[in-house]
């Protein structure tokens, strides 16, 4: 993006002066590359695929849901493949409608965890059950993550969980899936969330004997925390500014402050069956000091308007819980703070040079196509272009199977009438 401000005049209050003021700087993802006439075009195929696949999904949950009564372990199987189908229907929108470069890099902590596969895909090595934390930017930062679980090896896109606003589950098809998924919906009142965020993290720590548990015999596990609570904007700045100076304590320029009550209660409630929290610095390229990527990266310019970030970028590090001091909440808030302050210097970082700090460390067996071996370049896509056909496959079998029995029925009633 070209960094030169370039000058236009603009009319004085005093005559005979001429004032220069500074035209806007372009946008960061380009210039608008669909007018309006494709960006119904696209929103229409946009909207049809998106309704497409997750009535199909639904319907398929709902198909299943009966296996609760019969088998829960099975149960949570087959919500496990729907929800890897959630997870293939994300990728597959972002690669189709707005196509993004990501960088994935980290510290010597997640050393020979993040590697880039021959055809330059990137491949995560995390264990199968952690808790994933993450400063929170735009309102996609979610599918990023989702597409993280994604790229592991092994899957983990069909074992992700969420805290979302309970706002979220009322809205129609959407809210019943992720319901079926186990999010978990707070409504950011303490004496409400509480008992529903205890209740999922007991089931996320029961020991199961079915086709998902391990060794341990607990089921595969990735629970994603945003601590600031919601996206960093010129509003959330204000207020997280106003309440360090009420605390007494200092605020960051690039994340908001954490809160640490969920955080805090939720390692508690998983402690002893979760042994690392992995942390995910994300910023988004091209955001000028002082504006903030919810303003530039609306879901209708990067799906609509062609105009995504020019780099998704995701620095990780590894914490382990046992040594977090879980057994006094103050001590921990003031370790989740210093997190975020290491944070806001690691977003400094990249808004000085464009990038995070490297550690040779972090990325291991990269492929010469990464820079020096120390960050993966690669994209949003899908490993293979036919698990598309994943999202599916499911409802295929279950009407094919209805169509075959309601072909036996008939013949068998045909038959029995014409004895008659």
């Amino acid at each position: 993006m070209d960094t030169e401000l370039r000058q236009r005049v603009k009319s004085s209050p005093v005559p005979g002066i001429e004032l220069a003021e500074e035209e806007p700087k372009g946008h960061p993802g380009g210039e608008i590359k669909h007018g309006a006439a494709v960006q119904i075009v696209r929103f229409l195929l946009f909207i049809t695929y998106f309704q497409g696949c997750c009535c199909s999904i639904v319907a398929t949950q709902f198909i299943g849901a009966p296996l609760y009564w019969f088998n829960s372990d099975l149960y949570y199987a087959y919500m496990a493949l729907t929800k890897q189908s959630f997870g293939i229907f994300v990728t597959t929108l972002t690669q189709w409608w707005a196509p993004t470069p990501v960088r994935v890099s980290g510290d010597a902590s997640v050393a020979g965890q993040i590697k880039q596969t021959e055809d330059g895909r990137v491949e995560l090595n995390f264990p199968g059950r952690v808790v994933l934390i993450g400063n929170h930017q735009i309102y996609s930062d979610w599918l990023y993550f989702w597409w993280a679980a994604y790229t592991n090896n092994p899957q983990m896109h069909g074992h992700i969980y969420i805290i979302l606003k309970e706002s979220l589950s009322y809205v129609p098809v959407i809210g019943w899936g992720m319901r079926f998924y186990g999010f978990v919906f707070m409504s950011r009142k303490m004496a409400t969330d509480q008992p529903r965020l205890a209740h999922r993290l007991q089931k996320l720590r029961t020991v199961h004997a079915g086709p998902m548990s391990g060794t341990s015999g607990l089921d595969p596990m990735w629970l994603l925390l945003f601590p600031e609570g919601t996206n960093l904007s010129a509003n959330t700045r204000k207020k997280s500014a106003a309440w360090a100076e009420k605390q007494g304590i200092k605020d960051f320029e690039h994340v908001l402050l954490p809160r640490s009550t969920g955080t805090f209660f939720c390692l508690n409630e998983l402690k002893g069956t979760v042994d690392y929290v992995y942390d995910c610095t994300v910023a988004y390229g091209g955001i000028p000091r002082g504006e903030y990527g919810q303003d530039l990266y609306s879901l209708r310019g990067m799906y609509l308007q062609g105009r995504p970030p020019p780099s998704v970028n995701m620095y990780w590090r590894r914490f382990t819980v046992a040594d977090m001091p879980l057994d006094d909440h103050e001590k921990f808030e003031l370790w989740l703070r210093e997190r975020w302050h290491e944070k806001d210097l690691l977003l400094e970082h990249f808004v000085e040079h464009g990038s995070f700090p490297t550690d040779k460390a972090a990325v291991n067996g990269a492929s010469s196509g990464a820079a020096k071996g120390e960050v993966v370049e690669t994209e949003v896509k899908l490993g293979h272009w036919y698990e598309v056909f994943n999202i599916f496959i499911m409802l295929a079998i279950f009407a094919l199977l209805a169509n075959m029995l309601a072909r036996v029925w008939n013949k068998a009633l045909w038959g029995r009438s014409s004895v008659f």
